[in-house]
């Protein structure tokens, strides 16, 4: 008798919006989107943490309607959607920047799968995202978004989350500043290179013989490397930073 009370419309239409909470952050949030989880594993760790999460819960203020019911789910789905988008949008920094240093390199045909989002991708933009999601894993950002689903529950009731123009203002910004954040990030290897191209241009006209392609080339690459090892821990310092920002701006969506 207590387990057909407790299974009630009001549970479970309740356990499957916040399943579905869970559901849109496993789709976008860096680590849990991981292309190498196979779709069933994620389901089983939405379903579990819908489980865990289950008593925290508040209890359910719509009417249950199949069309209420439908908007909710968009509406929960949506939400993770969100959480995820606004971090994805700061692992792609480094993405972006690995990109422009591996087209300045030559590096732009030596092309990997990355494992994060499944494409294929230069090696030097695959090197950094990897080392981005060890950033974001040692900043507990996997902890914090778990955390800010707990607290969403009280503050967001289920189905009840909207997007609004904050969000969008937000969003817009995450964007500009992806691209913004990611050239200045590659740029000391850029301006390196277009030095080098200017010497390398000036040794041709002085010594007609000197061959770019057998010489130059290597010398770039040999620069574009040791100064990757350089201002490495300045590029995690600086994705720390955009993920710091990100993480604190989550409670915007309350």
């Amino acid at each position: 008798m207590e387990v057909v009370e407790f299974l009630s419309p009001q549970n479970v239409v309740g356990f499957l919006l916040l399943f579905f909470r869970f559901a849109g952050l496993f789709i976008m949030v860096p680590l849990f989107s991981h292309m190498s989880i196979p779709m069933t594993i994620k389901t089983a760790i939405a379903f579990v943490f819908s489980v865990l999460f289950f008593p925290n819960m508040p209890s359910l203020a719509m009417e249950i309607t199949t069309i209420n019911v439908v908007f909710a789910i968009i509406s929960e789905f949506l939400l993770g959607f969100v959480v995820g988008l606004m971090l994805q949008l700061v692992i792609n920094i480094m993405t972006f920047a690995g990109i422009q240093i591996s087209f300045i390199m030559g590096f732009s045909m030596a092309s990997v799968v990355d494992p994060q989002s499944g494409i294929s991708m230069p090696i030097i933009a695959n090197i950094l995202a990897l080392l981005a999601l060890m950033v974001f894993l040692a900043l507990d950002g996997h902890h914090v978004v778990l955390l800010f689903v707990n607290e969403s529950l009280q503050e967001v009731a289920l189905g009840g989350f909207m997007l609004n123009a904050e969000i969008f203002e937000y969003m817009l910004k995450a964007t500009t500043n992806m691209f913004m954040v990611g050239f200045m990030i590659a740029f000391p290897i850029i301006a390196l290179s277009l030095l080098a191209d200017i010497i390398f241009g000036m040794l041709m006209k002085t010594m007609p013989q000197f061959n770019l392609l057998v010489i130059g080339f290597p010398i770039k690459i040999m620069v574009a490397f040791v100064v990757i090892i350089a201002t490495l821990a300045t590029f995690m310092g600086i994705f720390s930073t955009e993920m710091f920002k990100a993480l604190n701006s989550l409670p915007m969506l309350f």
